[in-house]
């Protein structure tokens, strides 16, 4: 039934938001799992969504702030972890 669900308001995002849907299929694919995750409550109004993953730069996917333009916020995410060792050569 959750399969179900999900797979109703994945149609309804792509089907009944024309807004979103000029977004390019590259972008919707990027941003999905992203949308879903933080602008649940949105869909399927398309702008909201849009205007959500915007405000949310900063905890979305890399591949969703570049398709969105936002590459900038790139610099938001932490550096990877080194566990403060240094290697010796």
């Amino acid at each position: 039934m959750r399969i179900f669900i999900r797979l109703s308001a994945l149609l309804t995002l792509f089907v009944a938001a024309p807004a979103f849907a000029q977004g390019t299929a590259a972008q919707r694919a990027a941003c999905e799992d992203d949308a879903y995750r933080f602008c649940q409550a949105q869909v399927p109004d398309a702008i909201a969504i849009e205007k959500c993953l915007k405000a949310n730069a900063a905890s979305i996917s890399g591949d969703c702030r570049a398709e969105l333009g936002l590459a900038s916020s790139a610099s938001a995410d932490p550096a990877p972890a080194t566990g403060g060792k240094k290697r010796k050569h």
